[in-house]
This record gives C-alpha cells, structure tokens and sequence, in this order.
C-alpha cells in the first residue's frame, strides 16, 4: 500500500491497552474509528522529552477545543508494550479524554508506511511523528514528520488545518 495519505481509508489493525486491571485488551482501529472524526496521533518512543513535553501534551491541553469542532477520539499510539503506555498515560494526570494504544510489535505502523528505523540508537523499530485526522475511517488529514521534528503534527497544527 505504501504510506498513507489523504483520502485512503485506513487500514484496519489490532492494537492494545491495559486496563484497569492490568489486563491486556486487543481492540479493532476499525471499530474505534468506525462513524466518528478521529485524531491518531504517533510518537516514536514514549516518555522522551520530544513526545513527553511537546506532542502528547497539546492534545491533552486542546482536547476540548477540538472535541468542540467534532473530534470524538484521540488516541496516542507508540511502538511500546501497553504496560508502558498505561505508565506514560498516567504521567498525565490531568488527562481525561486522550487514550493511550500500544503497537507492541509495530505491525500496524507498518501497515500505515510510517515505520522508523531507529536501530542506530537501540531503539529498533519505532514509528514515525505523526497526527491523522480520520472521518468515518478516510484519511482527512495527514501530518507526518521529517527528520525528528515538531513542526506539523501538532494538536495546533491539527486545529489550523480544521
């Protein structure tokens, strides 16, 4: 398929959380996104200070700004097991709305083309930043980063491009 882009219905996929319980729960994308406007929003790693103190927080800060503008969901996905995205979600107590979803084995990024490369740094793979604005499964926006940087897949970025 390649990288997705504007006016592709993305790709179905399994990805995961850990509740409350510390059970590990699979979930459909299709059937969060399924009928409702949706940001997904990608983070190469989770807990560094790109993804800690930029990204992730402008959507918790906006999430009523664009809920007010017909945003239902925002989910946060990371190439990280869903214990650590249960951890980094609750690094954010203020946040009430923002869901945390993992990608453990990063198969669904690949399936988007926005897997990253980051062995060099003993990463391994990861995803790509990146926000995508979905309306009823189509693609409506798609803000992918270059090279590490924060300069298009902003909560920001998202409410200009709306």
């Amino acid at each position: 398929m390649g990288r997705i882009s504007v006016g592709d219905t993305i790709p179905d996929g399994t990805l995961s959380y850990a509740d409350e319980a510390h059970q590990i729960v699979n979930v459909s994308l299709h059937s969060l996104a399924a009928g409702k406007q949706v940001i997904l929003v990608g983070v190469p790693v989770a807990f560094t200070p790109g993804c800690s103190l930029k990204h992730v927080p402008g959507f918790i800060e906006k999430v009523e700004e664009l809920k007010s503008i017909g945003i239902s969901e925002i989910f946060v996905l990371g190439v990280n097991d869903p214990y650590v995205m249960k951890a980094w979600a609750k690094s954010y107590p203020e946040n009430k709305h923002v869901k945390f979803l993992s990608d453990g084995s990063a198969a669904y990024i690949r399936s988007l083309g926005l897997e990253l490369g980051g062995s060099d740094r003993g990463f391994g793979i990861r995803s790509e930043r990146f926000a995508l604005l979905l309306d009823d499964l189509k693609v409506k926006v798609a803000n992918v980063e270059t090279g590490g940087q924060l300069k298009v897949s902003t909560a920001e970025d998202l409410l200009e491009a709306l």
